[in-house]
C-alpha cells in the first residue's frame, strides 16, 4: 500500500472539509486513492463531505464581453487576492475576453501570439508581472458565435455565467444569475454526464446497504437518491432562486424564452493552492495521533 503522506491528507481534506483523521482512515482504507477515499467520506459523513466545489483554491478573475451574437467569457488568474483589486489586472483581463470574442483565437497560445494595443498578449502579459511582481496566466476561456442570443452576468469577480438563448433577456439574465448561484452542470437531467451519475449511484449503494433493508426496498432507495441528484444538478428541474414554486423550465415557458446552453466558470475551480504550513500542520496531528 502507498505511504499515507501528509501532503495526500491535506489534499483530500481541501477537496472535502472532512476532518483530518477522518481523511487518514479513509485514504489508508482506499489504498491512497484519493477519488475512493472521497467516496468513503461521502458515505460516511453525509454532506459534510460534499464541500469541494465551493472551496475555490486559486486566485483571480473571471471576465466576460458580449457584442451582439458573439460573446466570450475568459479566467484569468493570479497568485494572491490582493492582486484581483488591481486596475490593470482587471483591465487586462477584461481585454482579453474582447480580444476572444473578436478574433476567435483556437486556444490559450494562439491567444497570446495575438495583438493587444500594439503589443502581443504574452508581450502585455509578461509587461504586467513585471510591474506587479506576481505570475499571472490565461487559464481557459470560450468564445460564442452564432444564431443565438447572449447575456452574460458576473457576480463580482470571481464566478461568471453566459447564457446562449432566444426569447427575453431579462429571464435570460435571471437564468444567467441563477446558474451562479445553483451551479448547475447541465441543463436537463438526461445531459448530466455518466461518470458523475455512476459516482453518485455508488455512493447511493453504499449507504443503501448499510441500512440493512431487503435488496428490492435498497434498489428503490438508490434509484431515488440517484433521480433526486439529476434534479438537484439539472438546470431545467431546478427549484428557480426568485420563485422556488416553479421550476427553471417553468419560469422560461412562462416567459416564452428557451436556454440553449450554458457556460459557468468558478475562479480556480479544480485547482489546488499550495498549503505548505497546513500540510505541516496535518503531519504532526497525525504523528502526535500515533503517538497515543
Amino acid at each position: 500500500m502507498p505511504a499515507i503522506t501528509a501532503s495526500l491528507v491535506a489534499e483530500l481534506r481541501a477537496k472535502t472539509d472532512a476532518p483530518m483523521m477522518e481523511c487518514k482512515k479513509a485514504l489508508t482504507e482506499a489504498d491512497g486513492d484519493l477519488d475512493r477515499a472521497e467516496e468513503i467520506l461521502r458515505v460516511k459523513l453525509g454532506n459534510k463531505a460534499g464541500k469541494a466545489a465551493s472551496r475555490v483554491t486559486a486566485e483571480g478573475i473571471v471576465a466576460a464581453f458580449i457584442e451582439g451574437n458573439t460573446g466570450a467569457l475568459l479566467e484569468l488568474n493570479c497568485e494572491t487576492d490582493f492582486v484581483t483589486k488591481n486596475d490593470d489586472f482587471l483591465a487586462f483581463g477584461k481585454a482579453l475576453a474582447e480580444v476572444v470574442a473578436k478574433q476567435g483565437p483556437a486556444d490559450v497560445a494562439a491567444l497570446s501570439a495575438l495583438d493587444l494595443n500594439g503589443t502581443t498578449v504574452e508581450a502585455t502579459r509578461t509587461g504586467l508581472i513585471g510591474k506587479i511582481g506576481e505570475n499571472m496566466t490565461i487559464r481557459r476561456f470560450k468564445r460564442f458565435a452564432g444564431d443565438s442570443q447572449l447575456v452574460s452576468y458576473l457576480h463580482g469577480t470571481r464566478i461568471g455565467v453566459v447564457v446562449e438563448f432566444t426569447g427575453d433577456e431579462v429571464a435570460a439574465k435571471d437564468v444567467a444569475m441563477h446558474i451562479a448561484a445553483m451551479k448547475p452542470v447541465s441543463l436537463s437531467a438526461d445531459q448530466v454526464p455518466a461518470e458523475l451519475i455512476a459516482k453518485e449511484r455508488s455512493v447511493a449503494e453504499q449507504k443503501a446497504a448499510e441500512s440493512g433493508k431487503p435488496a428490492d426496498i435498497v434498489a428503490k432507495m438508490v434509484e431515488g437518491s440517484v433521480q433526486k441528484f439529476l434534479k438537484e444538478v439539472s438546470l431545467f428541474n431546478q427549484p428557480f432562486v426568485k420563485n422556488d414554486k416553479q421550476t427553471v423550465e417553468q419560469m422560461l415557458k412562462a416567459a416564452n424564452t428557451t436556454v440553449k446552453g450554458f457556460t459557468l466558470y468558478v475562479v480556480g475551480e479544480g485547482i489546488e493552492k499550495k498549503q505548505d504550513d497546513f500540510a505541516a500542520e496535518v503531519a504532526a496531528q497525525v504523528a502526535a495521533a500515533k503517538g497515543q
